[in-house]
């Protein structure tokens, strides 16, 4: 049987070295491919990998974004999310954008390896301390909708989802019945806000939440 090719993409070095040569130490499995940014992530040879590792900080770049556009690009990737971040929006995001699995730092090899072979093997899968927060999630009866970016406005909130989508300002200005002077007061609040530098910035934060989707 031929080996599982795997490539791992994450912009620190020490971990993505790390984890390369936990992998290519595993029988069965050969890495084939790094990358530390979303550029180089999408230059690799997507359909002769069997499973991409990703990490959802990428420095300027959005794992997510990176996630959404390996699967645009080859529907059949299977994308293994390996972070930092434990909480519900993340995984909520990433398997909402095309992730197969979700895996925190924190796992064990063998817990890797197994969320490694299960993801080549089609099957979506969620580390264990993820799971345990999912389970605990719908036990306790916590509602798993929430409202993104509690701290806009709904105004603001509608502007940013039409942002998202690819409008601009006098096309939200129309469909909203506002001034465009208006729209770009609200863009402006938005922007502050989330602490981002530009709209494009807003956008990929936008998207990782939800917005401008569908």
């Amino acid at each position: 049987m031929a080996d599982l090719t795997v490539a791992v993409v994450d912009d620190h070095p020490v971990f993505r070295m790390g984890m390369a040569g936990l992998l290519d130490s595993l029988d069965g499995i050969r890495v084939v491919g790094q990358a530390s940014d979303a550029a180089q992530a999408l230059a690799l040879p997507l359909s002769e990998i069997d499973v991409v590792l990703m990490d959802l900080n990428l420095g300027e770049d959005s794992g997510i974004e990176t996630t959404r556009e390996i699967v645009r690009r080859d529907p059949d990737a299977r994308v293994l999310v390996v972070t930092m971040r434990e909480d519900d929006d993340a995984v909520a995001s990433c398997m909402r954008v095309g992730a197969r699995g979700y895996l925190l730092k924190g796992a064990s090899p063998d817990e890797v390896e197994r969320a490694v072979r299960a993801v080549a093997n089609g099957d979506v899968i969620l580390g264990s301390a993820v799971a345990a927060r999912a389970v605990t999630a719908l036990t306790s009866g916590r509602a798993v909708a929430r409202v993104p970016f509690p701290e806009l406005t709904d105004r603001e909130r509608e502007v940013l989802d039409l942002v998202a989508r690819g409008h601009d300002n006098l096309t939200i200005a129309r469909r909203l019945v506002l001034s465009p002077k208006t729209v770009r007061n609200v863009v402006s609040n938005v922007l502050t806000k989330l602490a981002v530098r530009d709209r494009a910035a807003a956008v990929v934060r936008a998207r990782d939440e939800g917005l401008g989707l569908d």
